[in-house]
């Protein structure tokens, strides 16, 4: 039977180290992948993937590369030689290919990034685009797919969508999910834990409303029995 906690990657989405680590600790078992992205990584948090690797949790590096192909392939390669389990890059055709290349030789899932969760139709109109995000979503999750990328971030409102078009091979993590009756904060695609397994999420990306929450391990135990009934009854 799968685990729960093996799909659940815990956004540390804290302004520090000691934070970080005060969430870990007190999450214990219930906590086996996580999440360090731009806040954490810029106060220190490349310096936890060891301390993390070291109690065997797994780490999604979400720095979201974006540049010359050159630049782009030698970030990764240094990235990949911290350990890391996933990271993240632009699904750029480009800059997906470089990056596949530079991971080739390390056991990591590079995802490409396909529309941000916090972002609607008006945003994507606002930076000129004239695809809706959906339009744009499955456009980059093919260009994934021709890339030979590992999988892909996409709300989890496509994700049937996209396993009809990219199969199930690719993972596709999810993030922008809220438990029912959570503050949805700035996400405008979001969706409950259930329904993004039951639409054939590979892994859910869970941040403020288990590290925000009073009491963090109550919460994370929530979100595990809602995934758990949804893995037994999913297919």
């Amino acid at each position: 039977m799968v685990n729960p906690a093996d799909r659940l990657i815990i956004a540390l989405d804290v302004p520090d180290l000691g934070q970080a680590r005060e969430i870990v600790e007190s999450l214990g078992d219930r906590g086996a992948f996580y999440k360090i992205g731009y806040q954490l990584a810029f106060a220190g948090g490349f310096e936890l993937i060891s301390e993390l690797k070291a109690q065997g949790k797994k780490v999604f590096l979400d720095l979201k590369l974006l540049d010359i192909d050159n630049t782009v392939a030698k970030g990764v390669e240094n990235l990949c030689k911290l350990g890391v389990d996933m990271l993240t890059v632009h699904a750029y055709p480009k800059t997906m290919r470089a990056a596949v290349a530079a991971a080739r030789d390390y056991p990591v899932c590079v995802l490409g990034v396909t529309v941000l969760t916090s972002m609607d139709d008006q945003d994507l109109k606002e930076v000129g685009y004239v695809q809706s995000a959906t339009e744009l979503v499955l456009s980059r999750a093919r260009d994934a797919h021709s890339a030979g990328m590992g999988g892909i971030v996409a709300s989890a409102l496509e994700v049937a969508m996209l396993r009809a078009e990219i199969g199930p091979e690719m993972a596709i993590v999810t993030p922008g999910i809220r438990p029912l009756g959570a503050d949805i904060g700035d996400q405008k695609r979001f969706v409950a834990p259930v329904e993004a397994i039951r639409a054939g999420a590979s892994y859910l990306v869970v941040g403020r409303p288990i590290v925000a929450a009073e009491d963090k391990v109550r919460a994370a135990e929530a979100i595990l029995r809602e995934m758990s009934e949804a893995l037994q009854t999913w297919r």
